[in-house]
């Protein structure tokens, strides 16, 4: 059996009916619109509109308040940042910094600076600096050896320029 000799199942795919094609299609003239009104014009769409009634979407209470300032954070896990300084992609040796985690490819943009937090295993002694971090991941730091600074994400700003 050849790929140009598959063909699916009698039956199966029936063929499409075309629309508009005379009267002889069974679809012809008005192509199944009806007559005149808002639904047999083209560029038509009344999704959520109940005919008058108040819709859906407007019946339902509103809850909840969106903080339009709210600061979003690159997250990075110890247990993470332990797999790439085994792997060598991040040498612990040096400080490590928000610079040093986009380089690797563990962090694919900063956003509002960089967050680590304390999941997973971590065990290598390293000079962490960066936007901030969990209480329980800076112990897990500085309980390996090493150490973590949070620094300012106004700081590192000024730095910037």
């Amino acid at each position: 059996m050849k790929l140009h000799e598959l063909s699916p199942a009698e039956g199966s795919t029936p063929k499409k009916k075309r629309i508009g094609r005379g009267p002889g299609s069974g679809k012809g003239k008005t192509a199944g619109r009806g007559i005149k009104g808002q639904k047999s014009r083209s560029g038509v769409a009344i999704n959520g509109y109940e005919g008058g009634q108040m819709p859906l979407y407007m019946r339902l209470p509103k809850r909840g308040f969106n903080k339009p300032n709210r600061k979003s954070w690159a997250v990075v896990n110890l247990g993470i940042l332990q797999k790439f300084i085994e792997a060598g992609k991040i040498d612990a040796k040096k400080p490590i910094t928000e610079d040093v985690l986009l380089e690797s490819g563990l962090v694919r943009r900063k956003l509002d600076g960089v967050r680590v937090l304390a999941k997973g295993d971590f065990g290598s002694k390293v000079e962490l600096s960066v936007s901030g971090a969990s209480k329980s991941a800076v112990e897990a730091v500085e309980k390996a050896g090493g150490s973590l600074t949070v620094t300012s994400a106004k700081a590192t700003e000024a730095a910037a320029e």
